[in-house]
């Protein structure tokens, strides 16, 4: 048996435990979900329940042993980021509202761009299941749904139209606001990977493995990933910024008639009149503790 087989033959019932009913459903999430693992790579359990142990989880028994033993596991140098406890209802939830094609997504400090809910679900490796939900989720998600593929390609794509267009960002180029232009090529380029995810009909990989996962997919702009590393390091000489935006302006303008080759429909998110009005949000931001 392999080290992260006995691993989580191990975990798995101290995490269960935790459930207030001690039948919570434990899957491996992350990387090691996805199948991306690297030497670098922790290990990221989730566990469903209706309810936890309690009124404070952090001073049970169960609690205790889980502890102990992932600092048993610490001790050999495998690393285990704690458990995020979710409740069936918030994710059943949140999930009907993603497929409906209004995601939600939530913030958390270790999360850049946000936590993207069926990423999590649909790569998620389900290791104890007793009730069959989490089985039920990832069928769900076994077809990207086309209302959330609509709603985020209308959202970024709106994004990136304002920005390829907008004086400001000129202007913070000539002036070398380096905060301002660090922030925006990040956003733009978060923009940019949604938008080419959503066209292949693939979930957004979330902050980890962006364009390696980009590499695979059928549906890019040419030689996208060289020039995407080329915007996110565009280097220290003078025109360094100004090329940087001219390199996300042209990426931005060769999606479009990607999608529209692919599409066979102008989509007038980004056009100067709808300029005229607020981007539509894809929805609040929800904040939610992450326990480990």
């Amino acid at each position: 048996m392999s080290q992260e087989a006995e691993l989580i033959a191990a975990m798995t019932p101290l995490i269960a435990d935790l459930a207030e009913d001690g039948r919570g459903a434990v899957a491996l999430a992350g990387s090691r979900g996805k199948g991306w693992a690297d030497a670098q790579s922790d290990y990221d359990f989730r566990v469903y329940a209706d309810a936890y142990r309690g009124p404070d989880i952090r001073e049970t028994p169960q609690w205790h042993r889980f502890e102990a033993a992932r600092r048993a596991w610490a001790s050999k140098g495998v690393r285990m980021d704690g458990v995020w406890m979710r409740s069936y209802a918030g994710v059943r939830r949140d999930l009907a509202a993603w497929i409906a094609g209004t995601p939600v997504p939530k913030e958390f400090e270790w999360t850049i761009w946000g936590y993207q809910l069926p990423t999590d679900l649909y790569n998620q490796h389900i290791v104890h299941d007793p009730d069959g939900e989490l089985a039920v989720w990832q069928s769900q998600l076994a077809i990207y749904p086309e209302s959330l593929r609509a709603a985020i390609l209308r959202h970024y794509r709106g994004i990136l139209a304002y920005w390829a267009d907008d004086g400001h960002y000129a202007s913070k180029v000539t002036r070398r606001d380096l905060v301002f232009l660090v922030g925006l090529s990040g956003k733009l380029a978060n923009a940019i990977l949604q938008v080419v995810f959503a066209l292949n009909r693939v979930y957004f990989p979330g902050d980890g493995w962006n364009l390696q996962m980009a590499a695979n997919l059928p549906l890019k702009p040419e030689r996208f990933i060289s020039r995407m590393e080329a915007i996110l390091a565009p280097g220290q000489d003078p025109d360094t910024w100004v090329r940087q935006r001219q390199n996300i302006i042209a990426m931005v303008a060769d999606l479009e008639a990607l999608i529209a080759a692919v599409d066979g429909q102008d989509d007038q998110a980004g056009s100067k009149e709808g300029r005229n009005h607020p981007i539509d949000p894809i929805s609040p931001i929800v904040a939610e503790e992450k326990l480990s």
